[in-house]
Formats: C-alpha cells, structure tokens, sequence
C-alpha cells in the first residue's frame, strides 16, 4: 500500500528553482554583493552568472547558487 501525502504538505516542501531570468538577492556575508540583487542569465553546475544593473554600470558575475535567494 502506497503512501499518500495530502497535497498541501507535498506544495509546502518544494522550493522554487532558481533559473535563468529569475530575479535573485545575493545572500552570502562575506561577499562585496550581499544583498545587491540582479537577474541570473545563465547556469552551470552550481554557480550561476548573476547580472547586476545599476547607475551607470553593468556587471556579469559567477556566484555559487546555494549564495542565492529567489527575490
């Protein structure tokens, strides 16, 4: 007999994926872009190119993606 889970717990388990045009917020301490938030353009591996706009510059940068949160 299989194990049947009511549907709300099975939703309020499972985290939203984080992918490519996702906005995310940086969230690691000890890097200069803590809390700088910016839209992932690409994924590979574990780490995704996060890119940073704001004023008059643009920045592509490689960030682990367990340093990441979904904005």
């Amino acid at each position: 007999m299989a194990l049947r889970l009511p549907k709300a717990d099975l939703m309020g388990s499972v985290e939203a994926p984080i992918l490519p045009g996702s906005n995310v917020v940086v969230n690691e301490i000890r890097s200069i872009y803590n809390g700088y938030s910016g839209c992932v353009q690409r994924i590979s591996g574990d780490r995704a190119a996060v890119l940073f706009e704001g004023g008059n510059w643009d920045k592509l940068v490689t960030i682990p993606l367990k340093h990441l949160l979904l904005s």
